[in-house]
């Protein structure tokens, strides 16, 4: 195990040292929350793609396919769908907005007043993200180390920590971009191979598993469109991933770039599949579906591309991780702490207030990863359910904040009423049907979403309109006018 050991430590160091790195990129607000909003098509794609496929594309996709079949791809499927769909109807839009939150485009559109309860509501779902990404390295260390649980969630939670608040988004884009090439090396040109000829071929995976294993809608209708409704609908409105959105050079970036890291994911979801259906046939009867990936990895492959793979298992698992953590704490810090102070305007996304504040804001928001990096790693140490936990984070985002975003986007005639009583019902209504029907049940995010957009209609046509200047304001912003103000001081070189 020496040569993968060795793979393994040279990666974390890497990460290590492109964090210390990209702290010398960020020098104000924009380069530390949104790598100064100048990424390319090639770097856009690559951080995409990383912080969608976290620790549950890719050991759950596994099991997911260890456990149905090739049917196992809908999860990681329909998040692929999600990025698509951003990408293609929204991700213009959203890029020429010039925010750093999903709040500062509720302010926008509905003129104020609703950033600081959805920001609550964002925060708990990036926050239960990133914790259930950072329990993922449990399983990771314990493969490569026998590592005691507390100690492998602490030394990875620290590195990611460490990264992230040294650089921000600079830091973690460079990381993301290493961790995309090592995942593609990894899980789809060595692993995917490798577990499909251990297992004999796909006529020897068909002769030795039942048929259902190949139905592409085995694991059922409805748990498909619980899938769409979480994870779809969820890759339209989460922070974290509106946050990789703003980093781009362009609305053509955004648009293009956002296309092909779906399209990526789509790639990914099936090779997840295949290689949960190969290690089924060679370890059929294994205690937990889960244990799939670390099991085939551990047996069948060679050493020195056993700790490739290990690695691309843990880059998984960190460019979530890294992603929510750094949305955690904009939204922390932008949307609750600063609107608590009164120290912030609805307008949001406008110029820094001056050069010589830029330091205190990069430190304000970098102390705030600090706190929000400690703050998870120890709710992951005393956490145990993970599936429960992104239940719960996914529940909240979907039935409080799909309708009033999308309402915003696609309804002029929503108020700011009808979107604060939309997240109020629509998060209350699921919280409570979690309790009563059981928090992995998929009734609360089916009625609670319902309840969400009903309170938006009919308290929005029961109350005013939008103030005409409020929607003129955002009209200007969503063709990419009226925020020109948002610079920075260094010039807007593009990255690719």
């Amino acid at each position: 195990m020496a040569v993968d050991y060795t793979v393994i430590v040279v990666y974390l160091a890497g990460m290590l040292a492109m964090g210390w790195w990209g702290m010398r990129r960020a020098k104000s607000k924009s380069e530390f929350l949104v790598a100064g909003r100048r990424l390319g098509p090639m770097m856009y794609s690559g951080t995409m793609a990383a912080i969608v496929l976290g620790g549950a594309s890719t050991i759950g996709g596994v099991g997911l396919g260890y456990q149905y079949g090739l049917s196992g791809a809908w999860m990681v499927f329909t998040i692929g769908l999600g990025l698509l769909a951003l990408s293609v109807f929204f991700s213009a839009r959203i890029a020429r907005l010039k925010v750093y939150t999903v709040s500062e485009m509720l302010d926008l559109r509905y003129g104020g007043r609703s950033g600081l309860i959805s920001g609550v509501v964002m925060w708990a779902y990036t926050l239960m993200l990133a914790v259930t990404s950072t329990i993922a390295y449990a399983t990771i260390f314990d493969v490569l180390f026998d590592m005691n649980r507390t100690i492998a969630i602490i030394l990875g939670g620290s590195i990611v920590v460490a990264y992230s608040t040294l650089g921000g988004m600079w830091s973690i884009t460079l990381t993301d971009m290493v961790q995309f090439v090592v995942k593609t090396i990894g899980v789809l040109l060595l692993l995917l191979p490798i577990a499909v000829i251990k297992a004999g071929g796909f006529s020897e995976m068909k002769a030795k598993l039942p048929t259902e294993y190949f139905d592409p809608l085995g694991i059922g209708g409805e748990t498909i469109f619980t899938y769409v409704l979480i994870y779809t609908f969820g890759m339209l409105i989460g922070q974290d991933i509106w946050q990789r959105v703003f980093t781009a050079r362009s609305d053509k970036v955004a648009r293009v770039g956002g296309t092909v890291a779906g399209t990526y994911c789509l790639v990914y979801a099936v090779a997840g599949a295949v290689i949960g259906t190969a290690a089924k046939v060679m370890y059929p009867k294994l205690p937990s579906a889960d244990a799939a990936f670390a099991t085939i990895v551990k047996d069948e492959l060679p050493i020195g591309v056993r700790g490739l793979v290990l690695a691309a298992a843990l880059a998984a698992v960190m460019s979530t991780s890294s992603g929510a953590l750094i949305a955690c704490a904009t939204v922390a810090n932008n949307d609750i702490w600063s609107r608590l102070r009164g120290a912030i305007t609805p307008s949001g996304g406008g110029k820094d207030a001056a050069h010589e504040e830029a330091h205190d804001e990069v430190k304000g928001n970098r102390l705030f990863i600090l706190i929000m990096g400690v703050a998870v790693i120890c709710i992951a140490i005393a956490l145990n359910n993970v599936v429960e936990a992104l239940t719960v984070a996914y529940n909240l985002l979907v039935a409080g904040l799909l309708v009033p975003i999308l309402g915003g986007l696609l309804w002029k005639r929503g108020t700011v009423a009808g979107a604060l009583a939309a997240v109020s019902v629509g998060g209350l209504a699921v919280i409570g049907l979690m309790w009563g029907y059981g928090i992995l049940a998929n009734e609360p995010v089916y009625y609670g979403l319902l309840l969400s957009l009903a309170a938006f209609v009919i308290v929005s046509l029961a109350t005013k309109p939008t103030d005409a200047a409020v929607l003129a304001a955002w009209r200007e912003r969503l063709a990419g006018r009226g925020a020109e103000a948002e610079t920075d001081a260094e010039p807007a070189t593009a990255t690719q």
